[in-house]
Order: structure tokens, then C-alpha cells, then sequence
């Protein structure tokens, strides 16, 4: 038993003898109330059987004799019937008809709304239906609170339901409340209340882009880029405005949602600044704005490929959509420039040009720079069985940059496979 599982064995017990739940666990989190309920069937020794009264003193255990004789209590005092069980605990018992006999007290006990969710998933179809009644009859807004459990439970075969009320709640209830679910810490929680306020318009583009240049959740980057560039989102005088915050994200996939927004702004200009971005992704954006525009970038990017030093990425785009014939050698002359990331954008642009050759790019798993050793190793992989064993196993000795020796490791594990005959079939 992990320490998990025993802080939830200690819950148990605690409700048990007693102890109302929100002093015994944290019944903010979904998990606890999944684990509580899990503890409470699982539990070998059904610790609620021994539960005494408050205020009656513990009898001494049965002896080995009063066993053997079928005894289960102190012979000094008569057995007299188990007190009723705590309404948690009822709620999570194996029973099934304990289960739904105790659904009655949630009426009266808001606190136990968790298990109601939970027993809306119960394998049991009387109990199950009895809490989906019992749901029903509650105000939408009183599944707010308990969405990161509801979202948490359609993940099982008989979770929809619940789902689909909250859902339903949060399409029909205050704007204010889908806001407040936004702010979530639950993944699952934030993103449906994000995906419902994007289809009630409760939030501005501007919000939009904000919140799409600053989350880090990919989903909801691109959600709410989409939607805040979206036709006819954005009044002319804050399109712009807009525009630029996305243009101006961390992140690649919303740099190419506002880049792709470009064209239709009519601002097709604007996209060769970022012909040379650090992302391959927001780079093809660029083009594709740019061709839109009438502009050819093939020239653009030969043109940035003479002053390197000021466009890196430059060498990667030109292997994009270069000439192999024409380009490829602009880009080995970019390998000796002293700057690495030239280097590490010059292989990948002959990477993209299909041109790469083992002899002429083999040195560069020397180079002093390890982002350059990466890059020249995944330029080198697919034709490592031709690379000397020798010049490999030098590189692996312990002297060597671990850059070096993880390329040099990983092109000869490469190499293996590669040789390795293909198994046959007979």
C-alpha cells in the first residue's frame, strides 16, 4: 500500500467513526472523493461494523475462546446492533441496495453532491437512476462546483450523463460562472468552460489572442487563436491590435494562426518578416501569405541568405522551397559560418533539399557546438550504416563532449538496425 492509498484507508476510518468528510480529506479534488469512494469497498475489515456510539466506551476484542465459540463481542456485554452508518460511507458501500437507499439523505446534506455525481456512473442501474433523478432536480449551477469530478467521471462507460447536464448548465447559465470555471486549475475543467464561452461570444478577441499568446495548453492555444481571428470577430479598429498579439506569442501554432490571418487582413506585406522565425510551421505560413500577396519568396529568402548573421532561419526556409541544383551549394557554404545557428539552419535546410551527403557533413559531428552536433546527427541517421564503425567508436570514448558521444552512440545504434537483415518469411 502506497502512502496514497493509506491517506485514503485513514479518510475511511475517520468518516467512519464520525468525522464529517470535509475534515477528513480534500473534497475540492475530484480524486479524493474517486479515491474515498473506491476506499470505502475496498476496505477488508468494513471498519463501520465496529463503529461505536459517540460516548460508549470500547469493549475489550473477542479472546481466541469466544471465537471458536462464535462469539463476536465481550462477554461481559450483550451484542447490540452496529449504529447506523455515516451517510459518506453508505453512499460508497458495496451494497448496492445500501447505496441507494442513502441517495435520500443527499437532499439534505449539499455536501454529499460529489457522491450523487459519482453514483450517476454507478454499475448498478436502480441506484444508477435513482441519483440521475436526483441530479436532475438540482439547479444547473449546482454542478459548477463539481465540474473537474463530473469531467473526471465521462471518462467512464457511464459517465455521460452528468457531463451532458453540466454541459447544458453552462450554455444556459450566467456568464460570470463559465467565466470563473476559465480560471480553473483543472485542465479539463477550463477547457470545456473555454470552449462553451467561445460559443455564447463571451469573451473579446483581444481576450482571445491574450489568452492564446500566453497559456501554454496547445488546445487552447489553438482555440482561441482560431476563434480570435475568426471573420467578422474583430471590429476593424482593434483587428490590427489583435493581429499583432498574436504575431508577437511564444508560441509557433499562434505566431501561424495570426501569420495565416495576415491574408485575409489584406496585410500580406507584413508576412515576410517572418519568412526567417525560428518555426518551420509559422515559416510555410509566410509563404503561403506571401504567394497569396503575388510575391515569389524563393527570391526573398536568396536575398536574406547573403547576410546570414541578421537571418538565421534564413538557410532553413531557402531548404524549404529552394532549387536543389541552384541552392544546395549556398547552403554547404553556410556550414563553415562561425555563427552556429547559421550552421544548425544551413543543415537543416539541406535536410529539406534532400541534399544532404554523408562525407561532406560527417566533420560536423565535431563541431564545438552541441545544437549543431544534434542537428548534423538527425541530418546523418538515415544513412548511418554508411558512416566508418571506426570513426564512431572515437567518438564514443569517455574524452569526447557528451554531445559528441550521445551522436556518436546514437548513429551507431542507427547503423545496427540498418544492417540488421530484414527477418524473412517462409
Amino acid at each position: 500500500m502506497d502512502g496514497r492509498d493509506l491517506e485514503t484507508m485513514r479518510a475511511v476510518v475517520r468518516v467512519c467513526e464520525g468525522v464529517r468528510p470535509e475534515e477528513a480529506f480534500d473534497i475540492a479534488s475530484a480524486d479524493a472523493w474517486l479515491a474515498f469512494d473506491a476506499g470505502v469497498r475496498n476496505l477488508d475489515d468494513r471498519p463501520w461494523l465496529f463503529t461505536r456510539p459517540p460516548g460508549e466506551p470500547e469493549r475489550p476484542a473477542p479472546t481466541l475462546l469466544d471465537r471458536l465459540r462464535g462469539r463476536t463481542g465481550s462477554r461481559a456485554a450483550p451484542p447490540t446492533s452496529p449504529p447506523p452508518r455515516p451517510p459518506a460511507i453508505a453512499l460508497c458501500h458495496p451494497d448496492g441496495r445500501v447505496r441507494g437507499a442513502a441517495l435520500d439523505a443527499v437532499r439534505a446534506a449539499p455536501e454529499l453532491r460529489p457522491l450523487l455525481v459519482v453514483r450517476c456512473a454507478d454499475w448498478v442501474a436502480p441506484v444508477r437512476d435513482k441519483a440521475r433523478a436526483a441530479l436532475t432536480e438540482l439547479p444547473g449551477d449546482a454542478l459548477f462546483p463539481l465540474a473537474a469530478l463530473v469531467l473526471r467521471l465521462s471518462r467512464r462507460e457511464r459517465g455521460d450523463f452528468a457531463r451532458t447536464l453540466l454541459e447544458d448548465a453552462l450554455r444556459e447559465g450566467p456568464a460570470a460562472e463559465v467565466l470563473a470555471l476559465t480560471a480553473r486549475p483543472d485542465r479539463a475543467t477550463y477547457g470545456l468552460a473555454y470552449r462553451i464561452a467561445v460559443e455564447r461570444g463571451l469573451l473579446t478577441p483581444m481576450e482571445l489572442a491574450t489568452t492564446a499568446a500566453t497559456c501554454g495548453d496547445v488546445t487552447l492555444q489553438d482555440l482561441c487563436a482560431e476563434a480570435a481571428v475568426r471573420p467578422g470577430a474583430t471590429p476593424d479598429p482593434d483587428a490590427a491590435a489583435v493581429l499583432d498579439r498574436l504575431l508577437a506569442a511564444r508560441a509557433p501554432r499562434v505566431r501561424a494562426a495570426g501569420v495565416t490571418a495576415l491574408r485575409r487582413a489584406g496585410r500580406h506585406g507584413d508576412a515576410e518578416l517572418f519568412l526567417v522565425d525560428r518555426s518551420g510551421v509559422v515559416r510555410a505560413c509566410a509563404r503561403y501569405v506571401l504567394r497569396q500577396g503575388g510575391v515569389d519568396p524563393l527570391p526573398v529568402y536568396r536575398g536574406l541568405c547573403a547576410e546570414p548573421a541578421a537571418h538565421p532561419a534564413a538557410a532553413a526556409g531557402l531548404g524549404e522551397c529552394g532549387d536543389r541544383a541552384t541552392d544546395a551549394e549556398t547552403l554547404w557554404v553556410l556550414l563553415g559560418h562561425p555563427l552556429p545557428s547559421v550552421r544548425v539552419h544551413a543543415i537543416s535546410g539541406l535536410r529539406a533539399l534532400d541534399a544532404v551527403e554523408r562525407e561532406r557533413l560527417t566533420p560536423l559531428l565535431d563541431d564545438p557546438s552541441p545544437a549543431v552536433v544534434r542537428e548534423a546527427t538527425r541530418a546523418l541517421l538515415p544513412d548511418a550504416a554508411g558512416i566508418p564503425e571506426s570513426l564512431l567508436r572515437e567518438r564514443s570514448a569517455p574524452d569526447r563532449p557528451r554531445a559528441v558521444r550521445v551522436a556518436a552512440d546514437r548513429l551507431r545504434r542507427a547503423a545496427a538496425r540498418q544492417s540488421r537483415p530484414a527477418p524473412g518469411y517462409g
